[in-house]
């Protein structure tokens, strides 16, 4: 598990490219038959995915890292399908998994493991955890059971609809919060206007783009701003302090995912489009 740390920033101020991308873009998470983890100190956050191909992939840990014996001992976790149909068995009980589908899992389960129906298209299972203090139910949700928003106008070329899973309307958590935003075709632009939110952080995972086509994904602070060129199915952390946007070379797909004091969706400073720099 790769271990990521917090940044001031001021300090960030000064990173180059390289430097940004080292410590804010999550290149290759989605590797056959592997368990791949990031670890980052903002919120606690751990990121990561699995993508079993003929066969099961465990959730587990180095309990070293992770200072519990079962990865779920002090966390809680969600996960979305972004491949083909698999499972997820959660001690011993299975949940089908088509995809764009989620799954909540709370506090305490001591066996997750990961499957693929068809090894020629596996599924991709990508997952947010973070510090849980209470136990929830695991509930899968179907993207069909999702509480949708459409918002924006093609006219701002920001026409998309948000689907949240985790939340504080749907299923129940300690502090996670996750969602997915689809793009319409013609439509570029995410989340502009943009914000911040001081009590919690923000990963983003984009997907359901071409082999050629890029995100260039903003971050910052409103009148520090930087960018990021973001390839399919790379993350990026974002900081409370951090505005997080993006616009495409096309439609594209991400997947969102918040940690920290505040569930509350709407709980944000909005940044006018005057004060961005």
């Amino acid at each position: 598990m790769e271990i990521r740390y917090a940044n001031h920033p001021n300090e960030v101020k000064g990173f180059d490219t390289t430097r940004l991308r080292s410590e804010f873009l999550m290149e290759k998470l989605f590797v056959p038959n592997e368990l791949t983890m990031v670890y980052t100190h903002v919120d606690r956050f751990i990121v990561g995915a699995a993508v079993p191909v003929g066969q099961t992939i465990k959730l587990e840990g180095d309990k070293k890292e992770l200072g519990a014996d079962t990865f779920l001992e002090r966390r809680e976790i969600g996960i979305i399908n972004i491949g083909g149909r698999g499972t997820v068995t959660v001690d011993g009980e299975t949940y089908t998994m088509e995809s764009k589908d989620g799954l909540y899992i709370g506090l305490g389960a001591k066996d997750v493991a990961f499957s693929s129906e068809d090894a020629a298209n596996p599924a991709k299972f990508y997952f947010n955890s973070c510090p849980a203090h209470k136990t929830y139910p695991t509930v899968k949700i179907a993207i069909s059971e999702a509480s949708p928003n459409h918002l924006g106008s093609i006219t701002n070329s920001n026409e998309r609809t948000i689907y949240r899973y985790i939340h504080t309307g749907g299923i129940q958590s300690c502090q996670l919060v996750m969602g997915m935003t689809l793009l319409k075709p013609g439509n570029m632009w995410n989340t502009m206007p943009c914000h911040t939110h001081n009590r919690r952080s923000e990963i983003y995972l984009y997907f359901d783009m071409p082999q050629d086509g890029v995100v260039f994904h903003m971050m910052g602070e409103p009148t520090e701003t930087r960018h990021l060129v973001v390839r399919n199915e790379q993350a990026i952390i974002s900081p409370s302090w951090s505005i997080h946007s993006g616009v495409g070379t096309s439609n594209y797909t991400f997947i969102w995912g918040m940690a920290g004091e505040n569930q509350i969706f709407e709980d944000m400073d909005a940044v006018a489009m005057t004060e961005l720099k």
